[in-house]
């Protein structure tokens, strides 16, 4: 089995629970997924089954979510899981919040949430957290592509705010600064992804609905439909040489640092090409 699935991951799982689901579904062992979701999100976990797992560097990682931000509070694990560490009584206006996000466009700088899976010295910081321990935690560049405020009930102080970012951008952390921002305390009340590259959210199957194999089979997704590389197209001899690891010499082709191989509308391999001579990276030979 070879492909890709779009599953909407439920409120409550983790990432890696969803992953040993289909490996216990499927009988199947070798199975990933291709960007983490904390068990208090939900949304757009595409999963990716037998060799396809070998083609996660190459997909696209840019993000997209659905963030419902509580203002007024603030936690020390920036959502609802967390014990409250800031209160207040002020009240911010829509305006205020427009005004505020206006802060996160672009290429920026985010200090991730201690209550996270980030290693320092070879240990994850939320075992620090739980610890009572405090370390220096380094703020790292990430892109917010697309901010927006979709809904702002000023009565009750939430926000719903659509964000596009790169990959490592921690909403928890936006929502917490935006409150931060606006001098009023905020977190995260629940998130949704709705696209992990080209997986879209109005596409996936919630995980309690791939129940059998051929449900799973039915809906696998050929892998050439979600990658943004150019394709080159093999003849039955390329094949034969691609198969063996053989570069493609002397062919009219861009220079590109990845390229995906066809052949019969299937995935052959993963190329680089440079002056005419194609060099094969990774080859399918069993799919």
């Amino acid at each position: 089995m070879f492909g890709f699935l779009n599953v909407y991951k439920p409120v409550g799982k983790t990432s890696h629970d969803v992953v040993a689901y289909f490996r216990k579904l499927l009988k199947i062992k070798k199975i990933g997924h291709t960007g983490t979701l904390d068990p208090f999100a939900e949304g757009v976990l595409p999963i990716c089954i037998g060799n396809s797992t070998r083609l996660i560097e190459y997909l696209p990682d840019d993000k997209a979510y659905l963030a419902f931000v509580q203002l007024g509070k603030a936690t020390d694990t920036y959502d609802t899981e967390g014990n409250v560490t800031f209160e207040s009584d002020k009240k911010v206006t829509k305006d205020d919040v427009l005004e505020a996000l206006k802060t996160f466009e672009g290429e920026i700088e985010q200090l991730p949430p201690m209550y996270s899976a980030i290693k320092v010295a070879g240990k994850k910081l939320y075992e620090y957290a739980r610890e009572g321990k405090v370390v220096e935690v380094k703020p790292r560049k990430v892109t917010i592509h697309k901010i927006e405020l979709k809904n702002f009930d000023e009565e009750k102080q939430e926000a719903q705010v659509y964000i596009e970012c790169s990959k490592g951008t921690y909403i928890r952390s936006i929502a917490n600064d935006l409150g931060q921002n606006l001098g009023c305390g905020g977190y995260l009340t629940r998130l949704i992804r709705t696209q992990a590259g080209k997986f879209l959210v109005e596409n996936s199957i919630k995980m309690e609905d791939y129940n059998s194999k051929e449900f799973v089979q039915n809906n696998l997704i050929e892998p050439i439909s979600m990658l943004s590389y150019p394709l080159y197209n093999l003849n039955t001899s390329e094949n034969v040489d691609i198969s063996n690891g053989k570069p493609l010499l002397n062919k009219s082709i861009n220079n590109a640092e990845n390229i995906i191989l066809v052949y019969n509308n299937s995935i052959k391999a993963v190329a680089s090409s440079c002056n005419g001579c194609i060099r094969v990276k990774k080859v399918f030979n069993n799919v």
